[in-house]
């Protein structure tokens, strides 16, 4: 197996004993269509008592992750499990995915063909987008 493309992972956070059924289907579609692949994949689940559990995807037995396919790589081992079990809030479950952003592969070839290497990267909030296009159209800061 290969990796071509920049590879990051997420923690998907929902209230709750279970995960969101509803981010099934469409995580299922970023994989089908080749957008990313998911190379692994786990659930913490924290209780009403702050007791945490950890299982795999396909052991949740939610409705339209068995749609979800990808590689079990184990590259989540149970330290980071549990480091992110710290941060969450009672009664939650999270789903934790490793993927790769294959729709990314050809540029990042172009990238790493020209000697070029990555410096930096980071994600801007959705939150921070937003307010900086709201100012825009209020005209402030222009």
């Amino acid at each position: 197996m290969q990796v071509n493309a920049p590879v990051e992972w997420v923690a998907l956070t929902f209230p709750g004993p279970t995960l969101a059924s509803a981010v099934a289907a469409p995580l299922a579609e970023l994989v089908r269509t080749g957008t990313v692949r998911i190379l692994d994949a786990a659930v913490v689940h924290k209780d009403a008592e702050g007791a945490v559990t950890g299982s795999e995807l396909e052991d949740e037995g939610v409705a339209g992750f068995d749609a979800v396919d990808g590689e079990v790589l184990e590259l989540l081992s149970d330290d980071d499990l549990l480091g992110i079990a710290e941060g969450l809030d009672y009664d939650t479950s999270t789903l934790v995915v490793i993927w790769e952003n294959v729709w990314a592969t050809a540029f990042a070839d172009a990238v790493r063909d020209s000697g070029g290497t990555l410096l930096a990267h980071d994600r801007v909030p959705a939150e921070d987008v937003v307010r900086a296009l709201q100012a825009r159209e209020a005209g402030v800061g222009a």
